[in-house]
């Protein structure tokens, strides 16, 4: 029987593994963590609105209906093309006849790895963490400190990247020390805190028409966010920032202005884009390596009008979807799969409060009722029910309180 390895449990690897495992092919699935991650919700434990086990499952229990499904517990560091073979950090090796690698992204900090350590992302629960820590240990620094100008830059949180994320953090990082920490703390007003929201860009959320920008913009300004356009920044570190000349002080600076893919593409020994992304065929295999497939972000996967499709998790719910059940084919039947083809169903960002905007392409909403459907549609997609039940709860909870969720420092932000 022919051998499947899988590299990454995200959105992608996870469709992948139940495609086959559907039709009781062998697989075996590797990833760094025991857990899948759903990341679109991962701002919310960065801004303490949820803890990090209500949007994570042990991959295991997700896929423990498939016999033919193996998990393995690993970091790949290395592939021999030649023997077919993964290498785990841990030592193993780990023998392929197929290999689907599905990674994702990293952060990417255009030349100046060095601003890392001042300025995390946001791609893990580790990050989730860390930011939540630093943002709460700002505030806790703030309401001891008699200084009223360091008080000024302990309170002050700057966002760079206009983008989705950045978006959905400034907004959320704003509801929270308007709406909860300014219950929490006497001696400094926590609803006065600065969050910067700075785009290189001329305008936020690119990827959206531009009437839903500027109510995002709007809306955001409403919750106390200071938006900077055309504000590229020139150096990040420890309590200072500079954009565009102007030296400003702060007391976190998180990171959502850009990504590359996982650095697990450049072990295939060819060439890569900019964003560090492999080509791929139409049946989503390597160019030049048809018995290695690569789809989600370390995929570069173009539409009908030859633009790359964006890092969307839906992307890569697709192409997984599309690649388990065409393996199945080609392994079971040996037919060749249909090019595959993405059906957008619609890109969405959360501003704040009971706001939001959804771009269906043919159809345009924004304000409550896009809120509401960003809702429903991100409940319905987490795995397991009681995720489902959970998020739901605790979202109505803190919508009828103005209550926020694990406000925890917990040591070195870990």
């Amino acid at each position: 029987m022919m051998r499947v390895v899988i590299v990454g449990a995200g959105f992608g690897g996870i469709e992948v593994a139940r495609g086959l495992g559907e039709a009781r092919i062998p697989v075996t699935l590797i990833d760094r963590h025991n857990y899948h991650l759903f990341q679109p919700l991962l701002y919310q434990v960065a801004t303490a609105a949820l803890s990090p086990a209500d949007i994570a499952e042990p991959i295991r229990k997700m896929l423990r209906h498939y016999s033919t499904v193996g998990v393995v517990l690993g970091e790949v560091v290395a592939i021999d093309l030649g023997r077919r073979t993964v290498s785990l950090a841990t030592g193993p090796l780990i023998p392929f006849d197929l290999l689907v690698l599905a990674t994702g992204a990293t952060h990417s900090y255009f030349g100046h790895d060095e601003w890392a350590a001042h300025a995390p992302g946001l791609k893990t629960i580790e990050d989730a963490r860390r930011i939540r820590s630093r943002i709460l240990l700002a505030f806790e620094q703030a309401e001891v400190c008699a200084d009223p100008i360091e008080q000024e830059r302990l309170m002050t949180i700057a966002v760079i990247g206009g983008g989705p994320t950045g978006v959905e953090l400034a907004g959320s990082i704003a509801e929270l020390a308007r709406y909860t920490l300014s219950k929490d703390f006497h001696r400094i007003r926590a609803d006065t805190a600065t969050v910067l929201l700075l785009e290189a860009g001329d305008r936020l959320l690119a990827a959206f028409p531009e009437a839903l920008a500027s109510y995002a913009e709007r809306k955001l300004e409403r919750l106390g966010v200071t938006v900077r356009l055309r504000a590229a920044v020139e150096c990040v570190e420890a309590n200072s920032i500079r954009v565009a000349g102007q030296e400003i002080g702060v007391g976190l600076v998180v990171w959502a202005a850009g990504v590359a893919a996982s650095s697990v593409g450049s072990l295939l020994g060819i060439p890569t884009d900019r964003l560090g992304r492999v080509a791929v065929n139409a049946d989503l295999s390597v160019r030049g390596l048809e018995h290695i497939f690569a789809l989600g972000d370390l995929a570069l996967v173009t539409d009908k009008s030859g633009a790359p499709l964006p890092g969307l998790a839906q992307v890569a719910k697709q192409e997984g979807q599309y690649l388990g059940h065409a393996l199945a084919k080609k392994i079971r039947k040996g037919r060749i799969a249909e090019p595959f083809e993405f059906h957008n169903r619609g890109n969405t960002a959360i501003i704040g409060r009971h706001a939001a905007i959804f771009d269906f392409g043919w159809w345009r909403i924004r304000g409550w009722l896009a809120w509401m459907f960003w809702a429903i549609i991100h409940v319905y997609l987490l795995v397991g029910f009681q995720h489902r039940l959970l998020v739901a709860v605790q979202w109505l909870w803190r919508y009828v309180t103005y209550e926020s969720g694990a406000r925890l420092i917990v040591e070195n932000g870990e």
